[in-house]
């Protein structure tokens, strides 16, 4: 994650002469995600001591919470205004989730279905000097199936995908307040690594990426369909565990 800070003087230098520094802000922040492979000199001559992973079963039932971070991106379209498009207004923040699922051990291989349910504080926010718009990232939930490769006796590489459904508010500062919410489904896809700490217990690091159906707003305005729409996509890394009951 890499932030940037924030520009107060866009207006002023686009020109526009009598505008006041802050009318609008721009914040800037990107999250990249990696996958790396090391090379260690000297492992072939015994460098270092032996780490012995106990065993793992992966069949059974689980419970399971996991935290992370995200971002949010909106795609807002407004084709009678010459097709204008913000690709895509973003936001960003922190949630937790709660799951349940079940794993099938097949030797090399494993898989499951999990259900999670989370509460987000995902928000994209519009400064615009005395006030704000915001889109909240409030709640929502995912089923998904995933399928992996044990990398050793404890420790698998997986990836998913599914069904996403998400609730998004749409609200200003006050005097307005809220303005209109919406559900909206879609699907997620992924991967992650999981270990075992104990015979019940494991812990794992995954991201996600979730991309939500296009948003129609015209009818909410009085005005013909599709005159305003809004697609909404996620990035997200949670760090979770799970006890799985024998």
């Amino acid at each position: 994650y890499t932030g940037f800070g924030t520009k107060d003087d866009l207006l002023s230098e686009a020109g526009i002469v009598g505008v006041p520094d802050g009318l609008l802000n721009l914040d800037t922040s990107r999250h990249t995600f990696q996958i790396a492979a090391n090379y260690r000199f000297g492992a072939q001559n015994g460098g270092g001591a032996a780490f012995e992973t106990p065993a793992y079963n992966w069949t059974g039932f689980y419970i399971g919470g996991a935290g992370g971070a995200g971002a949010s991106v909106h795609q807002i379209n407004v084709p009678p205004l010459g097709d204008l498009e913000f690709n895509g207004l973003g936001g960003e923040g922190a949630f937790g989730e709660l799951n349940v699922g079940y794993d099938h051990d097949f030797g090399s291989w494993v898989a499951g279905v999990m259900v999670d349910a989370r509460y987000s504080g995902m928000t994209s926010k519009l400064d615009l000097g005395g006030g704000s718009i915001n889109v909240d990232t409030d709640y929502g939930f995912d089923v998904l199936g995933r399928v992996g490769m044990k990398m050793n006796e404890s420790t698998l590489a997986y990836a998913l995908a599914g069904y996403s459904w998400q609730h998004f508010d749409l609200n200003a500062s006050d005097p307005i307040g809220d303005i209109l919410d919406w559900g909206s489904s879609g699907f997620s896809v992924g991967g992650g690594l999981e270990t075992a700490l104990s015979s019940n217990v494991t812990v794992g690091l995954e991201y996600r990426y979730s991309q939500f159906a296009k948003k129609d707003f015209s009818s909410e305005f009085g005005a013909p369909d599709d005159t305003l729409t809004s697609t909404s996509s996620f990035h997200t890394v949670r760090l979770g565990a799970k006890y799985k009951f024998n």
